[in-house]
């Protein structure tokens, strides 16, 4: 009986071991080749939605800003009128005329030099056989001069002063006519003599140019003052006086 006891008693520690080994499972144990390294979890963006750099604003620029406006004071009418006051002087009448006309007005002078300076025998008009005489029977003659004007376009106006030979402007004035351009320019004519007026002095000077304004001309006397003179200047209606 007791045998019997211990038999069974056996048994049932034997099947009651065998439940138990089958009910235990083992615990899991993670492999270090197998951990994640990754310590932090990091986030990252769906692609297309990565994380730009701070946008910078950009501020479009102003309309340029222009320099600011200078008034400018309108000219009146005489402002940047050029004039110039080209004479011919045989015996320094018309000289002193001409420069009356420049110094009132400002003006630049220029005086028709000939390369062969008129001699006393030369302007003896009782002489058939004087220079003078010589050149003004003869409608072409073109007596050379010396020297020129310094850029003659840069002029708006021009007083042309002369002495009158036999009714005339000395041939010397037509070779100073002929050699420049005065197209577009005013020119007045002034002469002096011992009594003759311009007559068609100023006329046949202007059949010489092409384009040119000509003022009706006046006979000036070289004993004239400047301020008479400059009263037939302001006359004119040119409004170039001081």
């Amino acid at each position: 009986m007791k045998k019997f006891a211990a038999l069974l008693l056996t048994l049932l520690m034997a099947v009651s071991l065998v439940a138990c080994a089958g009910n235990s499972t083992p615990a899991k144990t993670s492999s270090p080749d197998t951990e994640s390294s990754v310590s932090e979890e990091t986030s990252v963006p769906e692609s297309g939605a990565a994380e730009s750099e701070p946008e910078t604003e950009v501020t479009q620029p102003a309309e340029e800003e222009s320099e600011p406006e200078t008034e400018v004071t309108q000219p009146d009418e005489t402002e940047g009128t050029k004039v110039l006051v080209a004479y011919f002087s045989a015996t320094g009448t018309t000289k002193g005329v001409a420069e009356h006309i420049a110094n009132g007005l400002n003006a630049d002078l220029y005086e028709i030099v000939p390369e062969e300076p008129y001699t006393d025998a030369d302007l003896n008009y009782n002489d058939n056989n004087s220079r003078t005489t010589i050149e003004m029977n003869d409608p072409s003659a073109r007596p050379a001069i010396s020297g020129s004007v310094d850029n003659m376009d840069q002029y708006d106006i021009v007083f042309l002063g002369y002495p009158i030979w036999w009714g005339e402007a000395p041939r010397i004035v037509s070779t100073f006519m002929e050699s420049y351009d005065f197209s577009g320019k005013t020119i007045v004519p002034f002469c002096t003599s011992g009594g003759s007026g311009v007559g068609s002095s100023a006329a046949n000077l202007e059949q010489l140019t092409s384009g040119a304004t000509w003022l009706d001309g006046r006979r000036l006397n070289g004993s004239d003052s400047q301020d008479a003179v400059m009263e037939w200047v302001n006359s004119l209606g040119l409004n170039l006086g001081e």
